[in-house]
This record gives structure tokens, sequence and C-alpha cells, in this order.
């Protein structure tokens, strides 16, 4: 799994950052990507990438403030121009569904694909076999909601060396021995998946929280995860002032991820005041109470596993 920030500021656009809008690629697990929020011109941001629109199968938004779906009109039509035909599903609050269709008939856009929209509550939202995607409402000055994305536990590797002194050949008896089940070889021997496969791995947890001043309710979507992705509009110095606009300091931030006993933080939905020479010290009082902290930027990629933030 990696995550490709296309947008990582606040409010409007500006010549370091972009509005909000996050791709997470699933590619290796599922062969696809699924897209957070989509600011304003969020498909330009895709045109420095090597990301194809027409892998992204869902959509979540986190509320309907401009700075997080201005761009999802022009994303969508663009979609069926770039060979985009498979089904799309969008996840949002209520309203979302109502403000694009009325633009798409306003403007007489055709899509080539069908849509179908989720209306997000409190608790699951999606499931399959693979993941499983909770909702909690937060506290911003707009409904908005935050996403726990969970990954279903992984099978077990198979343990190469006790199947060699099973004697176990080299083909479909691999499978199904790591699929769990137990197999009989040729001279009636039984092979119990047990004895050869490692037990379950656990998959990853992700939170991307929308915008929201410090809660409870963005502990308890952070509780033990991977990675927490937490707005970072004010700093430090500002905690009553961001409070008023619905949103969170750095070092809030970096309370909800060290409470949450989360394993990385990654500070995001920066404010256009802080410029290049704030960020060292804007990024060293979040670390200071939560040590694996890193700061966004429109462009970078952090890759699950190793833990790095490229850009």
């Amino acid at each position: 799994m990696q995550l490709h920030f296309l947008g990582t500021g606040a409010g409007m656009p500006s010549k370091e950052r972009n509005t909000s809008a996050l791709m997470v690629k699933l590619l290796d697990e599922v062969g696809e990507m699924w897209l957070v929020d989509c600011g304003e011109a969020t498909q330009h941001q895709i045109l420095y990438t090597s990301l194809k629109p027409r892998k992204v199968t869902k959509i979540f938004i986190t509320h309907l403030h401009g700075d997080h779906i201005f761009g999802l009109p022009g994303f969508l039509s663009s979609r069926s121009f770039q060979g985009g035909d498979e089904p799309l599903t969008i996840f949002g609050p209520k309203g979302l569904q109502q403000w694009l269709e009325q633009t798409f008939a306003l403007s007489k856009t055709h899509l080539t694909y069908p849509i179908h929209f989720v209306e997000v509550h409190d608790g699951i939202v999606y499931e399959d076999a693979h993941f499983i995607v909770y909702a909690q409402s937060l506290r911003h000055v707009v409904p908005c909601f935050g996403y726990r994305i969970e990954q279903k536990e992984l099978p077990g590797e198979l343990l190469m060396e006790k199947v060699q002194t099973f004697g176990v050949p080299k083909g479909p008896l691999l499978g199904q021995l790591k699929q769990g089940q137990d197999v009989m070889l040729s001279n009636g021997t039984v092979v119990k998946a047990i004895d050869v496969v490692a037990p379950p791995r656990k998959g990853f947890t992700l939170t991307i929280l929308g915008d929201t001043k410090y809660c409870d309710e963005a502990i308890i979507l952070a509780k033990q995860a991977d990675i927490v992705i937490h707005e970072a509009t004010f700093d430090g110095h500002t905690t009553e002032l961001a409070a008023s606009y619905g949103h969170s300091t750095n070092v809030e931030a970096a309370m909800v991820a060290k409470q949450a006993g989360a394993q990385t933080l990654l500070l995001n939905h920066l404010s256009a005041r802080f410029l290049p020479q704030d960020l060292p010290h804007f990024l060293a009082e979040a670390q200071a109470i939560f040590p694996q902290t890193y700061l966004t930027a429109d462009q970078a990629v952090f890759s699950w596993g190793n833990n790095q933030l490229s850009y």
C-alpha cells in the first residue's frame, strides 16, 4: 500500500500546496486505487504522476467544503475520456449526490460508467473479502467524517523447508496448502496445512481524518492504527483559534496519535500561512509529543511497510 498526496493545503491552493486530495494505492493488494477527497485541480496534479484515473474504483469524501470537492466533477468527467468505463462508488455526506447530479445535468456532462453513491453514516460503510471501512463523525463546522480502512488478515506464508520435508511436489498442491487446505500425496501421505503454513499476518490499518478540531472521536478512529493522517491547519500557539474554526493544531494531531497508540502520524492540510522556513519548527513541535511524525507535501509518497516518505 502506498499513499500518494496530490494536495496537502488548507482552504485554497498556494504555490507550494494544492487543495486536499489523497490517492490510496492498493494495486498490490486488490489492483485498485481509492481517492480520498478531490480538491480543485486534482486532475492537474495527477498529470505529473503515473496514476491512472481508470484504476480509481472508490472515492471517499470527508465533507462538502469546496477545498475537498471542487475537483470532483472535472475528475469524474475526465475519467470517461481516459478509458474509465468501470463502475465507480462514491462515499460521502448527505448532499454530495445531489450536488454532483445537478452539476452534471446543468453542464450536460455524460459519463461512460455508472456511479453508485453511498451516503455515509457512523459505522461500517464498506466491506469485502480484503478490507473493511469504518466512518466516524468528527467535529468541524459542517458534517465531516473520518475513515478507518482496515485490511483483513493475510494468509500466512508457506514454509517451504517444512513443505520439502513432506515431499510435496511443485504445482497445485502448494496452492491448496497456502489456502489452508490439507492435501494427500500420491503415496497416501496427508499433509496438513497447519503444519506447513505460518500463522495469518495482521493487515494494515489506515486512519484518514477529515477537517476537525481535537476530539475523542478522532482518537477512537485512530486506535492502534499503523498510519494516521491528521489535519494540522494551525500550530501549537493558536489552539483556541483552531477550535473556533473547527480545525486542529500540529500539537493536537500529535496528541491524538499518541493517545490512540498509533504507529505513524502524517500531518496534512497545512495552512498557507506557514512558509517553508516555518516547517522545521512546525514539525518539531509535533515530534516533541509523538516522535514518529512526518510532514506531508504535494506529490509526496508514503510507503507502508518501510514507513518512508519520499518527496
